[in-house]
């Protein structure tokens, strides 16, 4: 199996690095899209040898699919620019690399690093992800900016153990500030959808996600760290909520 690593990049100088490298001794290409940095990432990439391309964002969702289709191999490895392979991880794609017999798809476990700290609840973990296929296996669906991929068969696919550590936000005013703008394209992708908000439910939604992050997947279990996550959690399900229901009334 040859595999073609396929990164969307903006404005990434602090990650992309400790993503390139995490991948340069499994992957057999680096494929980034680039959504014009105006940082070094650009820079950086092409320090590492990668193929950089740069076509202007059309979405998440679209421009990982674009991505998968720049690459060269029929295995791609889609990772985000904040994420890195554990060595456990690294070891399992390894061994799928070199079987005879591969799925079409594998899913593993990601892990996020908060301010600096590992959040093991809240939500949060295990988030299993979707991130090696062949690439008629599926497609890069879902909601912007939360996509996913979506896998024609799922008897196509494998788990492998091992984490994808994702490196979240460095600051909680900067989780803040994505919460309010992934909660705005949010908004925008569901007004276009026809899903109607009201007042019951601009109230009544982030109440029941707090419960459910704070209590349900046992977040008061991460700490200070829990708590955070999981009002800021809740913040961004009101944002989206009351941004619809400005978008219905305008």
């Amino acid at each position: 199996m040859k595999i073609s690593a396929a990164i969307i990049t903006f404005n990434e100088e602090r990650n992309i690095e400790r993503c390139i490298l995490s991948l340069s001794d499994l992957a057999d290409e680096i494929v980034v899209v680039d959504s014009f940095s105006k940082d070094r990432t650009k820079e950086i990439c092409l320090k590492h040898g990668v193929k950089f391309i740069e076509h202007a964002f059309p979405g998440h969702i679209e421009q990982k699919n674009y991505a998968i289709q720049q690459c060269s191999h029929d295995y791609v490895l889609s990772l985000d620019a904040d994420e890195a392979l554990s060595d456990e991880l690294k070891a399992s794609l390894f061994k799928i690399k070199n079987s005879s017999n591969p799925k079409k798809a594998y899913r593993f476990n990601r892990k996020t690093n908060y301010c600096g700290k590992w959040v093991n609840y809240s939500g949060w973990y295990p988030d299993v992800k979707i991130r090696l296929f062949h690439k008629d296996a599926g497609a890069w669906g879902g909601r912007n900016p939360h996509d996913s991929y979506l896998v024609k068969d799922s008897k196509d696919l494998e788990w492998l153990k091992g984490d994808l550590l994702h490196y979240s936000y460095y600051s909680v005013e900067e989780h803040l500030k994505q919460a309010q703008k992934f909660a705005n394209i949010a908004a925008q992708a569901m007004y276009e959808r026809g899903e109607k908000s009201n007042q019951f439910l601009v109230w009544i939604k982030p109440i029941a996600k707090f419960i459910r992050n704070y209590i349900l997947k046992l977040g008061f279990l991460d700490g200070a760290v829990g708590w955070k996550i999981c009002t800021i959690s809740a913040k961004a399900t009101y944002w989206r909520y009351a941004q619809l229901l400005t978008l219905q009334k305008s």
